[in-house]
C-alpha cells in the first residue's frame, strides 16, 4: 500500500461557541445550545448557514441540534474574501473555485486533501459529540486504526500493502494527539477506501447532509454535502465543500453551471454534476454514505 499522496486530493484550546445562530425558527438552536468546533480559538466571523441562504423557493431540511447535519450546516467560515491557502501558506492557483473558506487548519504537510477533508470533519464532529469510541477509519489496505489504539501507543508500520503494529507508551487524549492520529489516517486512507467503506445513495431524493460525492481511484476526488434544501416540488439543492491537491483550505465550492456564481447545486437523478477543479463530471450515482452518519434530519 502506498501512502495516499497518490490520491488526488490529498493550538490546543478547545472552544465552545455558544452563540445562537439566526435562522428560521425551525433551525434556531434552543437557548443554551452550544456547538463545538474544537479547533477554534475565537468565535468565527460567520457561519455557513448565515453566509448561504437557501435558493429562492427552497427551504433547508430539518436538522436537529447536536446532529452531524446541524453541525455541518453551522460550520465556521473565515471572513468574507479570505483566500484558499495551500498547506505551505502559498495561494491556491484557482481562487475562483471557492465561494467561502471554512475556518479550519490545513496542517503543515501535504496530507489533508479531498478524502481527508471528509474524514477530518467527520472526526471533529465525533470528538465534539463525545463519541471517542467511534473514532476509527480504515486504511486503503482495509486495516482499521481507531483513535483508541493510538492512545494506547500502537503505531502502524506499512510495507507495501502489509500493515504491522509497534507498541509504545500510551499518550494522553488531547488535541495535539488527535491531530497526529488524523495525519496517519490521511496518509493511508483515501478516496478508494472511502468508496469501499461507504454505501451508495439510492436517489437524489434520499440525500442527507453528510453524504459524499466521490469518484474513488488513484487519483480520485471527493466532496462533502454540508447543507441541503428542497422545494415544494421535491427538488434538491446542496452545498459542497472540498479540499484538493496539494492539501489546502477546506472551502465551499462554486457551481460552475450557475452563471451568477452561486454555490448551491440543484440536482436530479439524470444530469451530470460538474464541480470546479476536478476535470471529470460526477454522476448522481456517485453520492455515497458513510456508516452511522447520524444527521437526525
Amino acid at each position: 500500500m502506498q501512502p495516499k499522496a497518490l490520491d488526488l486530493t490529498k493550538a490546543t484550546l478547545a472552544a465552545w461557541i455558544a452563540a445562537l445562530l439566526v435562522l428560521t425558527p425551525a433551525e434556531a438552536a434552543p437557548p443554551g445550545e452550544a456547538l463545538a468546533y474544537g479547533w477554534l480559538e475565537a468565535a468565527p466571523a460567520r457561519s455557513l448557514a448565515e453566509a448561504f441562504p437557501a435558493p429562492e423557493g427552497f427551504a433547508r431540511i430539518a436538522a436537529a441540534p447536536g446532529s452531524y447535519g446541524h453541525w455541518l450546516r453551522h460550520l465556521p467560515l473565515a471572513p468574507e474574501g479570505s483566500e484558499v491557502r495551500n498547506h505551505d501558506g502559498s495561494r491556491k492557483a484557482n481562487q475562483a473555485s471557492a465561494a467561502a473558506v471554512v475556518a479550519i487548519d490545513v496542517g503543515r504537510r501535504d496530507l489533508q486533501q479531498c478524502a481527508d477533508a471528509v474524514l477530518r470533519l467527520r472526526a471533529e464532529y465525533l470528538r465534539a459529540a463525545g463519541r471517542t469510541e467511534d473514532l476509527s477509519f480504515k486504511f486503503t489496505s482495509g486495516d482499521a486504526y481507531p483513535y483508541s489504539r493510538w492512545l494506547e501507543g500502537q503505531r502502524p508500520r506499512v510495507r507495501g500493502n502489509a500493515v504491522s503494529w509497534t507498541s509504545g507508551a500510551a499518550v494522553a487524549d488531547n488535541r495535539g494527539q488527535f491531530r497526529s492520529w488524523l495525519d496517519v489516517i490521511f496518509t493511508y486512507a483515501g478516496t478508494w477506501s472511502l468508496v469501499r467503506d461507504s454505501e451508495p445513495v439510492a436517489a437524489v431524493s434520499a440525500l442527507r447532509i453528510g453524504d459524499v460525492l466521490i469518484q474513488g481511484g488513484f487519483p480520485g476526488h471527493a466532496l462533502l454535502v454540508v447543507d441541503l434544501a428542497r422545494n415544494a416540488a421535491g427538488e434538491t439543492a446542496v452545498l459542497l465543500v472540498q479540499s484538493y491537491m496539494p492539501a489546502q483550505s477546506i472551502h465551499v465550492v462554486v457551481n460552475p453551471a450557475d452563471l451568477a456564481g452561486g454555490a448551491w447545486y440543484r440536482l436530479d437523478d439524470r444530469s451530470p454534476i460538474q464541480t470546479p477543479d476536478w476535470p471529470r463530471p460526477f454522476s448522481p450515482r456517485d453520492f455515497r454514505r458513510l456508516p452511522d452518519t447520524d444527521t437526525a434530519s
